[in-house]
């Protein structure tokens, strides 16, 4: 049986994920970092662990100890980089995330321990002029935590991509998700009509996820595949998530 860590399990990715998780009989534990109440765990008390955790650059002996035996986690923690200022998301989305890797890559370092990072479809290692403060920052995430890889490589690590997340025919997650503004709305049913590979569905999407952090880390096989196996972009998403449709 398998004990995973979650984070971001308020949003509309990470409630994906959390439920998906629930329903995978292989995973014994999840327990969630969040800094408030996650009300999906809500009666299942048995399984799901949700920790208050106010400083995501923090982790103290207390809390690796509670986490000690995890195997893997997705990390779904984020924020639009619309909400805040950019040295806020710099923070959030990419410091937040390496003091994760290098507090949990300490739990066993001499086993595996799979992180698998929520990036997203615009993302890169070669921005350009006109590329979005979030293509910038998660490309040099999920270029860190390839860099940390290599000095410690027990510490495995998947970066996904996902495109335009449609939620609309999960609705098992919808009482749990933020509300999706009417842009969001109309821009997913353009994307789901005429667009269809640019879409990630909710529900296959949180299995392939789940999956990947239930691996023992090990590069995937695929053209479709970057950073030797552990890129793993929207159209290899949708490829995978194929099965769980």
């Amino acid at each position: 049986m398998v004990h995973l860590i979650l984070t971001g399990a308020t949003g509309l990715v990470g409630s994906a994920v959390l439920h998906s998780m629930l329903a995978n009989e292989t995973i014994s534990r999840v327990s969630i970092l969040s800094r408030r109440p996650v009300k999906m765990a809500e009666g299942h008390e048995d399984k799901v662990k949700v920790m208050i955790h106010k400083d995501f650059k923090t982790y103290d002996e207390t809390l690796l100890n509670e986490l000690r035996d995890a195997q893997g986690c997705v990390w779904a923690l984020g924020v639009s980089q619309n909400d805040v200022n950019p040295t806020e998301y710099f923070n959030i989305t990419h410091d937040y995330t390496m003091e994760a890797a290098k507090a949990f890559s300490t739990l066993h370092p001499e086993t595996p321990f799979t992180f698998v990072y929520v990036s997203g479809e615009g993302a890169t290692q070669t921005p350009g002029m006109f590329t979005p403060l979030f293509g910038r920052v998660k490309g040099q995430v999920e270029q860190s935590l390839l860099d940390f890889h290599k000095v410690h490589p027990n510490f495995k690590f998947y970066n996904v991509r996902p495109g335009g997340v449609d939620w609309r025919h999960h609705p098992e997650i919808h009482p749990f998700i933020p509300t999706q503004q009417l842009y969001k709305r109309m821009l997913i049913g353009s994307i789901g009509a005429i667009y269809q590979n640019m879409a990630t569905p909710t529900r296959p999407m949180g299995k392939v996820f789940t999956e990947l952090a239930l691996r023992k880390g090990e590069p995937l096989e695929g053209q479709d595949l970057g950073m030797e196996g552990r890129l793993v972009p929207n159209v290899a998403i949708r490829r995978m998530a194929t099965q769980y449709d």
